[in-house]
């Protein structure tokens, strides 16, 4: 066969043929159509061994199994109602990336899910990176998927929970590794739902960098990300830990400071750790009392033994806090007994005083 007679066949005769091999196993005219429309597009694409060179030399694949592409929630679309930019086969190298707001925003009137994710990620960390030119940056696919898009709920999905980390985990390698062996990450593995995932924490579109004042992980607002589970009396209850932790560290010199902007005083992450947190009683752990000295030394530089031996997290309010709940009570009713007195005295005061105004002497 000629080259010419290749060419014809493949652009041709081909399409029709595969037109047809698709639409048998199809049941709606939906799908039909959408085969019809991929055709083509197929003739290149189901080669396993078709691949372009992405950035620093690195293959990319664009062979597309339409078993899978079919199975996920973009399934009845296309091939060009993503690639919109693709009006002719073949087509010219260099195809731009698939833009997801031509679907996903307020409004559409394809079913796509809406909201300000968009405008959301623009704002983000991942995105102002990304829209400044920076390859490595991700974006939507990177995180979804492209042609495999599952629903977070599907256990396939790269944004389902138990997944989070792994897709985190392409470009944060170091603290993907930290968090897999932490108490957060080890309960996730372990099937437990409630256990928090990366965008627990970081966020999900709207993830910023540390330093900037609306990020969940800035050393103002940790307090307040760590105590949306943290502070769940039944939620924690659930697994046996304690909430108390909260309202102790708000009512501490750490917590008061925070709260009035002092940036360089304790946070929860300061003591117990980012993404290596771990159970007082492993060895490794900042808090385990082996550590404490260290973990103290980062803030005090006087920090020695003697700051080991001293209860944390402690509420002044029950018995357990020991001869520190007696002192409190001491003060307390101290306290009580001398407003009592004070405010007794000055009521017979002005009982005095209105007493002799009604009868003067």
């Amino acid at each position: 066969m000629s080259a010419l007679s290749r060419m014809i066949y493949r652009f041709t005769f081909a399409p029709v043929v595969l037109l047809f091999a698709l639409t048998l196993g199809l049941t709606s005219p939906a799908q039909s159509q959408t085969a019809a429309a991929d055709a083509k597009c197929l003739i290149c694409h189901s080669r396993a061994d078709l691949f372009r060179l992405g950035p620093e030399g690195r293959r990319i694949s664009l062979f597309v199994d339409t078993t899978v592409i079919r199975s996920s929630v973009h399934g009845k679309w296309s091939c060009t109602d993503c690639h919109s930019t693709v009006s002719a086969i073949p087509h010219q190298p260099g195809v731009p990336r698939v833009e997801c707001t031509r679907c996903h925003f307020a409004g559409n009137r394809v079913g796509a899910p809406e909201g300000q994710l968009y405008d959301q990620y623009k704002e983000s960390i991942h995105g102002v990176a990304a829209l400044s030119g920076n390859v490595k940056a991700p974006f939507c696919q990177d995180c979804h998927g492209t042609h495999q898009i599952h629903h977070r709920t599907d256990p396939t999905s790269p944004i389902a929970k138990n997944s989070i980390a792994g897709t985190c985990g392409k470009c944060h390698i170091e603290e993907t590794t930290a968090y897999r062996i932490s108490i957060h990450g080890a309960a996730l593995a372990q099937g437990i739902q409630d256990a928090p995932a990366c965008s627990d924490c970081h966020g999900e579109h709207e993830i910023r960098a540390r330093a900037d004042p609306e990020s969940k992980v800035n050393s103002e607002n940790i307090p307040n990300t760590c105590s949306a589970c943290h502070g769940e009396e039944t939620l924690m209850g659930r697994y046996g830990v304690e909430s108390v932790q909260v309202g102790t560290y708000e009512d501490s010199y750490h917590g008061i400071a925070v709260k009035f902007g002092q940036k360089q005083a304790a946070n929860c992450a300061s003591c117990h750790g980012v993404h290596d947190i771990l159970p007082a009683s492993d060895p490794r752990s900042r808090i385990n009392v082996a550590n404490i000295p260290e973990t103290c030394g980062g803030c005090h530089q006087d920090a020695n033994s003697n700051y080991a031996r001293g209860r944390i997290h402690v509420d002044a309010t029950k018995k357990d806090a020991g001869v520190i709940y007696y002192i409190a009570s001491f003060f307390k009713y101290l306290t009580i007994g001398t407003l009592a007195v004070l405010i007794l005295n000055i009521l017979l005061d002005l009982r005095r005083k209105l007493s002799s105004k009604k009868h003067p002497k």
